[in-house]
Protein backbone atom coordinates (compact mmCIF):
# COMPACT_ATOMS: atom_id res chain seq x y z
CA UNK A 1 0.00 0.00 0.00
CA UNK A 2 1.31 3.56 -0.48
CA UNK A 3 0.38 7.02 0.65
CA UNK A 4 0.00 9.73 -2.35
CA UNK A 5 -0.01 13.12 -1.05
CA UNK A 6 -0.63 15.77 -4.17
CA UNK A 7 -0.26 19.36 -3.14
CA UNK A 8 -2.44 21.33 -5.78
CA UNK A 9 -3.39 25.09 -6.20
CA UNK A 10 -6.67 25.50 -4.60
CA UNK A 11 -8.84 26.53 -7.84
CA UNK A 12 -7.80 23.12 -9.29
CA UNK A 13 -8.41 20.95 -5.79
CA UNK A 14 -12.07 20.58 -6.38
CA UNK A 15 -11.34 18.97 -9.77
CA UNK A 16 -8.91 16.41 -8.47
CA UNK A 17 -11.20 15.56 -5.49
CA UNK A 18 -14.13 14.75 -8.10
CA UNK A 19 -11.64 12.86 -10.23
CA UNK A 20 -10.25 10.73 -7.46
CA UNK A 21 -14.62 10.21 -6.50
CA UNK A 22 -14.84 8.78 -10.13
CA UNK A 23 -11.54 6.77 -9.37
CA UNK A 24 -12.87 5.38 -7.21
CA UNK A 25 -11.02 5.26 -4.38
CA UNK A 26 -12.34 4.49 -0.90
CA UNK A 27 -11.32 7.14 1.30
CA UNK A 28 -8.92 10.53 1.25
CA UNK A 29 -8.45 13.27 3.59
CA UNK A 30 -8.54 17.46 2.37
CA UNK A 31 -6.38 20.07 3.90
CA UNK A 32 -5.68 23.87 3.43
CA UNK A 33 -2.05 24.33 3.37
CA UNK A 34 0.43 27.01 3.07
CA UNK A 35 3.85 26.57 1.15
CA UNK A 36 6.68 28.16 -0.14
CA UNK A 37 8.76 26.75 -2.76
CA UNK A 38 10.19 28.01 -6.69
CA UNK A 39 7.64 30.37 -7.19
CA UNK A 40 8.87 32.10 -4.06
CA UNK A 41 6.09 35.10 -3.30
CA UNK A 42 3.90 37.19 -5.09
CA UNK A 43 2.57 40.44 -4.62
CA UNK A 44 -1.38 40.70 -3.89
CA UNK A 45 -3.73 44.19 -3.32
CA UNK A 46 -5.27 44.75 -0.06
CA UNK A 47 -7.40 47.92 -0.49
CA UNK A 48 -5.38 50.52 -1.48
CA UNK A 49 -2.05 49.18 -0.89
CA UNK A 50 -0.16 45.95 -2.59
CA UNK A 51 2.04 43.66 0.21
CA UNK A 52 3.82 40.48 -0.41
CA UNK A 53 2.95 36.81 0.63
CA UNK A 54 5.81 34.70 1.77
CA UNK A 55 3.68 31.84 1.74
CA UNK A 56 1.07 30.88 -1.17
CA UNK A 57 -2.09 28.92 -0.55
CA UNK A 58 -2.51 25.25 -1.06
CA UNK A 59 -4.53 22.59 -0.64
CA UNK A 60 -3.19 18.59 0.33
CA UNK A 61 -4.85 15.67 -0.84
CA UNK A 62 -4.08 12.59 0.54
CA UNK A 63 -5.29 9.37 -0.74
CA UNK A 64 -3.63 5.50 0.64
CA UNK A 65 -3.95 2.71 -2.50
CA UNK A 66 -3.22 -0.46 -3.36
CA UNK A 67 0.12 -0.65 -4.89
CA UNK A 68 -1.17 -1.91 -8.32
CA UNK A 69 -3.17 1.14 -8.37
CA UNK A 70 -0.48 3.32 -7.62
CA UNK A 71 0.49 4.62 -10.91
CA UNK A 72 -2.97 4.97 -12.41
CA UNK A 73 -4.64 7.41 -9.07
CA UNK A 74 -1.27 9.18 -9.34
CA UNK A 75 -1.93 10.05 -13.30
CA UNK A 76 -5.32 11.14 -12.50
CA UNK A 77 -4.25 13.53 -9.92
CA UNK A 78 -1.73 14.48 -12.42
CA UNK A 79 -3.75 14.91 -15.25
CA UNK A 80 -6.68 16.90 -13.02
CA UNK A 81 -3.90 19.20 -11.18
CA UNK A 82 -1.94 19.98 -14.17
CA UNK A 83 -2.38 23.85 -15.68
CA UNK A 84 1.16 24.25 -17.25
CA UNK A 85 2.13 26.87 -15.08
CA UNK A 86 4.89 27.33 -11.88
CA UNK A 87 3.37 26.44 -8.71
CA UNK A 88 1.13 23.92 -10.17
CA UNK A 89 1.93 21.82 -6.97
CA UNK A 90 3.60 18.35 -6.75
CA UNK A 91 2.60 14.50 -5.99
CA UNK A 92 4.88 12.77 -3.79
CA UNK A 93 4.51 8.84 -3.26
CA UNK A 94 5.34 7.70 -0.16
CA UNK A 95 5.64 3.74 1.27
CA UNK A 96 2.79 2.71 4.00
CA UNK A 97 4.53 1.07 6.87
CA UNK A 98 2.40 -1.89 8.44
CA UNK A 99 0.08 -1.11 10.63
CA UNK A 100 -0.65 -3.20 14.02
CA UNK A 101 -4.69 -2.17 14.31
CA UNK A 102 -7.21 -0.09 12.78
CA UNK A 103 -9.84 1.07 14.89
CA UNK A 104 -13.03 2.22 12.77
CA UNK A 105 -15.03 4.79 15.11
CA UNK A 106 -18.28 4.21 13.18
CA UNK A 107 -18.30 0.88 14.58
CA UNK A 108 -18.37 0.03 18.33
Amino acid sequence: MKQIVAIVKPHVAEGVVETLRRAPVEAFTVREVKGYGRQKDYLDQYGQSEFALAFLPKVEIAVWVDDARVEEVAGRITEAARTGRMGDGKVFILPVARFEQVIDLAKS
